[in-house]
């Protein structure tokens, strides 16, 4: 059987470009962005690079598509916590998201796409929105002068305590939600005054 038809036998059925993005993403957290390559992408599926190059163009093409995918996971999830314990219940979504996916997280938050190039700047489109989504639900309830100080302050405490988490720099798993859950509480009991300051 030749190279050609064992591709097609393969995904004759399937959705090649949804499996050269789900391979992305499984390499994407064992090694994290640098890990990602388009041939490996492509081997891990079965096919050769050029047979991915009908689906993307480059590898930072796969890695926008992969980005895109991570931010609408995670504005979704953002959005359903909302209705919940307000500002702590997004912190905790928003963390969590980053722990349940730290590969994925360090893509759509790093610099590893070129900045001047398209996907960059899809990137940075993208962060803009997963931050007025956090600014949206403050605007509810604080003057909406003061909810965009406030979302990037709230922002920077769970992207950092994200990173950390990911890191390992909080401890093990229990320890740090420990550690999450009481910072996010203290932030939560800050922020009354800051609102009204």
């Amino acid at each position: 059987m030749s190279r050609t038809a064992k591709h097609e036998d393969t995904y004759h059925h399937g959705d090649l470009r949804k499996a050269l993005l789900d391979s992305a993403r499984i390499l994407l957290e064992e090694g994290g962005p640098p890990a990602l390559s388009l041939r490996e992408i492509a081997r891990r599926v079965g096919v050769s690079a050029p047979a991915a190059y009908h689906h993307f163009r480059n590898l930072e093409a796969i890695a926008q598509a992969v980005a895109e995918q991570g931010f609408g996971e995670l504005s979704a999830a953002l959005d359903n916590a909302r209705s919940g314990d307000g500002v702590n219940a997004m912190g905790m979504v928003y963390i969590g998201f980053a722990q349940a996916n730290p590969g994925l997280y360090r893509l759509m938050f790093s610099d590893g796409l070129a900045a001047k190039s398209q996907a960059g700047a899809a990137l940075r489109a993208m962060r803009a929105q997963a931050f007025a989504t956090l600014r949206t639900a403050l605007e509810a309830q604080v003057p909406p002068d003061q909810a965009r100080s406030l979302a990037l302050y709230l922002w920077s405490v769970t992207h950092g305590l994200a990173l950390l988490a990911i890191d390992g720099q909080l401890g093990g798993a229990e320890q740090a939600q420990g550690q999450i859950a009481q910072v996010l509480e203290v932030t939560g009991r800050a922020l009354p005054p800051l609102a009204t300051s």
